[in-house]
């Protein structure tokens, strides 16, 4: 499959509370390493890049965290499963891959915060790996154009 190719996704937390209609799922999955993704869950962050438009059932059982000027993490307040990372500005959500009821043609394309990558684990896969100043460069470069 081509990268720039979506997908419907549908998935749900662990006890079911809330459900996520991702209508513009991309295709392959991605990693952070980042220092706060692993406090948040306990190991890197395997998110689908899903985009503005998720349809979310359940929206009161979600739990917000401001984790930094330009981003929230949810959660489910009944079963603590992790949701997803969304950018204030854009609305854009990262949902967490293992909540998608479908994992068929997922790849696992990029890993983000390489640089604080602990040395306890790899992944396999030959992606495409950038530190944290190269992805914040990116970010910026996008705000510009």
């Amino acid at each position: 499959m081509a990268d720039n190719q979506t997908s419907l996704r549908r998935g749900h937390c662990l006890c079911g509370a809330v459900k996520i209609a991702a209508k513009q799922a991309a295709n392959h999955v991605g990693a952070c390493h980042c220092r706060m993704c692993r406090r948040w869950g306990g190991g890197p962050f395997v998110e689908i890049d899903c985009g503005a438009d998720v349809a979310i059932e359940g929206e009161d059982k979600i739990k917000i965290y401001p984790s930094s000027e330009w981003a929230e993490r949810a959660f489910c307040s009944v079963c603590g499963s992790n949701l997803f990372y969304r950018l204030k500005g854009t609305g854009e959500h990262m949902i967490a891959a293992g909540l998608f009821d479908d994992e068929d043609g997922l790849t696992f394309k990029t890993q983000v915060f390489i640089d604080e990558k602990p040395d306890y684990y790899s992944f396999a896969e030959d992606t495409e790996n950038m530190t944290g100043a190269e992805l914040f460069a990116m970010f910026q470069a996008e705000q510009e154009e």
